[in-house]
């Protein structure tokens, strides 16, 4: 259980940060790199969930928690560590299985899609695009030498932006569809 009496505790003024096993890293580590790209994608989920309806508020509250595991798991750098909280390959079904609920819903795609349309589809794909990033941040964080990723925090995140991409279809689809992309569009204006 976490307990977090006092917020501030001056331990990050010189620049490094504590992981959950106590040992320290530089602020700019990749992986804090990689931690705080996650953190930024839940928050960014945050902001889509005020918009969303009710089954996907319900979806992004549940991914939110994920993250935080996810959070959880990177900063136990030891694979051997006992105890440690990892992602599960049933988080990462769930998705599997949320995605193709939601995709059973929409029409195919028959071209690219413009991030953008209403207000929940719009914070789902700048999330989606955070969620990219934290997993090029993860990639590079597990190319490293003596760095150890799960797997599962990799396939997570691939299927965690997958998901935001159908969710911010669905979404656009309860209000009017998606906004195509118009190959070559720009050359015809004047």
């Amino acid at each position: 259980m976490v307990k977090l009496n006092k917020i501030y505790t001056r331990t990050g003024d010189g620049g490094e940060s504590g992981l959950a096993d106590g040992s320290r890293l530089p602020k700019h580590h990749p992986r804090f790199i990689a931690i705080g790209d996650v953190d930024e994608t839940s928050s960014l989920i945050g902001v889509a969930r005020l918009h969303a309806e009710a089954a996907l508020d319900a979806d992004l509250e549940a991914i939110q928690n994920d993250l935080f595991d996810l959070g959880a798991d990177l900063a136990t750098p030891d694979p051997r560590q006992k105890g440690a909280l990892r992602i599960d390959p049933a988080q990462v079904e769930w998705l599997e299985r949320r995605i193709d609920a939601l995709n059973a819903e929409l029409s195919p795609l028959r071209s690219f899609v413009l991030p953008a349309g209403d207000h929940a589809a719009a914070h789902l794909h700048v999330a989606r695009a955070a969620c990219r990033r934290a997993e090029r941040s993860l990639a590079a964080l597990a190319a490293m030498a003596g760095q150890h990723v799960s797997a599962g925090a990799g396939a997570y995140l691939n299927r965690l932006s997958d998901y935001l991409f159908v969710a911010a279809r669905y979404a656009n689809a309860q209000s009017g569809g998606d906004v195509l992309w118009t190959p070559g569009a720009g050359r015809k204006r004047t």
